[in-house]
């Protein structure tokens, strides 16, 4: 298998363009970032669109309260070494707000609730453009998005009423109270990104390259030892050496035992694995249509 495969460039052609379109056609767009690699990406190729300039929209970042403290640390350094403004709004204050109720139990997860925190932070904002780092290999419902995806006032989705995209026209005419979420790497896979971060020396939290760990096991799946996952008795945690293949919040995202400690072995994992990267998200396994129905309820 050759790692030494380089990025497609004409991918970050599109993406600069679709970029800049949104500059072009929304007047008060956002950028969703969750300090994951998938948006990562998307501030270095917004780097790019404007460059010599800044960034012209602002950083949103939906917090359960229970990300990854590596995570957080890498959002506020980024922030700060490129100027950018960035908004962070969370979803404990929902919660003491009455707008969601925590969940129970020991499978209890703020992943679901981040939804209602996003719609009022779009509502606060009056956000017409939200730009996500969703890719249509990730999961069979993300397949059926356009790159311009429209939702309503109420920020739903219907995948019948999205509009087609030929001879990459993109069109941004919304009603007053719809909003678009965009996707500029949609049409990317998990290897395009990570050929993306080696060709482009981009910098990515550390809990993407083995570490050690304190980890318990749970359904088959390795999860990092938290004080927000309810434990059982039986799940005792121990110290091993695991990554993150994806980074979501600690409540639903699994560990995999790793050794890949720099790009090139993480690249050659993932030409070896077997299991997408969302196959260490529970919040996919809740039920045969849980991203569907996510996002006709406003996920990102």
């Amino acid at each position: 298998m050759d790692i030494n495969k380089h990025f497609p460039r004409a991918l970050e052609d599109e993406a600069i363009y679709i970029i800049r379109e949104v500059a072009a056609q929304f007047e008060k767009p956002v950028l969703l970032f969750s300090g994951g690699k998938d948006s990562i990406t998307l501030v270095r190729l917004a780097q790019k669109a404007f460059y010599p300039g800044k960034i012209p929209f602002p950083l949103l970042h939906v917090d359960t309260g229970h990300n990854f403290p590596e995570t957080i640390e890498f959002r506020d350094q980024l922030v700060a070494e490129l100027g950018v403004e960035l908004i962070v709004r969370t979803v404990e204050d929902s919660i003491k707000a009455g707008r969601v109720k925590e969940e129970t139990g020991k499978y209890a997860s703020r992943n679901a609730l981040q939804t209602v925190t996003l719609l009022d932070a779009i509502e606060e904002f009056k956000f017409d453009a939200c730009i996500g780092g969703a890719r249509r290999d990730e999961e069979k419902a993300r397949a059926k998005e356009r790159i311009f995806s429209v939702r309503n006032d109420f920020g739903e989705w219907d995948a019948k009423k999205q509009r087609p995209e030929l001879f990459d026209m993109l069109n941004g005419k919304i009603d007053i109270g719809e909003n678009v979420r965009v996707f500029p790497i949609s049409n990317w896979t998990e290897l395009d990104v990570w050929n993306y971060i080696k060709d482009e020396n981009v910098a990515i939290p550390s809990i993407y390259f083995a570490h050690k760990r304190m980890v318990f096991d749970r359904d088959g799946m390795i999860w990092s030892d938290s004080e927000f996952i309810n434990k059982t008795e039986d799940e005792i945690p121990y110290e091993t050496i695991v990554r993150f293949r994806t980074v979501g919040d600690m409540t639903c995202t699994a560990a995999v035992s790793s050794d890949a400690d720099t790009i090139d072995t993480i690249i050659e994992e993932i030409l070896e694995a077997e299991i997408s990267e969302r196959g260490a998200r529970i919040d996919d396994k809740r039920s045969e249509a849980a991203m569907e129905k996510r996002k006709q309820q406003g996920y990102f």
